[in-house]
């Protein structure tokens, strides 16, 4: 019975870190991405260039490798060591995620009709108003599904965590798999799944609410 509750007791402290990764990464990459659009999709060739670049390098080169970049580099390059392992992973997660969600919102951007931004413009809106009044919920429309399965996809990257040493759910489990108890491994999927299917859920239920959007 006590190793049960020091399992379940380690594991939940574990799922905490995998939550705070996911909810922080969200919060940063969301907003960051639509920045890093605006950034390719600039008529200033050198910007455009730049950020196409960092994309490709980004979306090129898995998620394991940039952890340890931003863990290591800073000290081996500038000698300026990275002291915090929680925040190397964050910096590492929220520059993956905002690179990919750039590209979702630059497909759901070039996707809406060009008549609506020379319609806006008729009606003397900026392309600042068109966009923000005319084409987000569109937007938001259309990129709900891929934005769905990026949101899913980051709570199990979560457990990447563990290759800089942050002790996150999976981690956790393993300690006890030397204790000769197997099942604390297996249980993590549990907590994965249930986050999912709540993940899923919502995301189904916010599709529902943009069904009025027939774009």
């Amino acid at each position: 019975m006590n190793n049960f509750s020091a399992a379940i007791s380690s594991l939940n402290e574990g799922f905490l870190l995998n939550l705070q990764l996911f909810f922080i990464t969200l919060a940063l990459a969301i907003p960051l991405g639509l920045v890093i659009t605006f950034g390719s999709m600039s008529r200033f060739t050198p910007l455009r260039i730049v950020t196409k670049t960092f994309v490709w390098i980004i979306r090129g080169t898995p998620l394991m490798l940039q952890l340890f970049v931003v863990l290591y580099a800073p000290g081996l390059l500038f000698d300026i060591p990275m002291s915090n392992r929680f925040m190397a992973a964050e910096i590492a997660f929220v520059i993956n995620y905002a690179a990919y969600f750039s590209e979702i919102y630059r497909g759901g951007i070039e996707s809406i009709p060009r008549g609506q931004y020379e319609a806006g413009a008729v009606l003397g809106m900026t392309k600042v108003q068109v966009f923000f009044r005319v084409v987000l919920l569109q937007l938001i429309k259309r990129i709900t599904p891929a934005m769905g399965n990026e949101v899913i996809t980051l709570t199990k990257d979560t457990s990447l965590a563990r290759v800089i040493g942050l002790t996150e759910i999976i981690m956790s489990a393993e300690r006890f798999t030397k204790k000769g108890l197997i099942w604390p491994l297996f249980s993590t999927g549990i907590y994965f799944l249930l986050m999912n299917g709540i993940l899923t859920l919502l995301l189904r239920r916010l599709e529902k609410k943009m069904d009025y959007f027939r774009a």
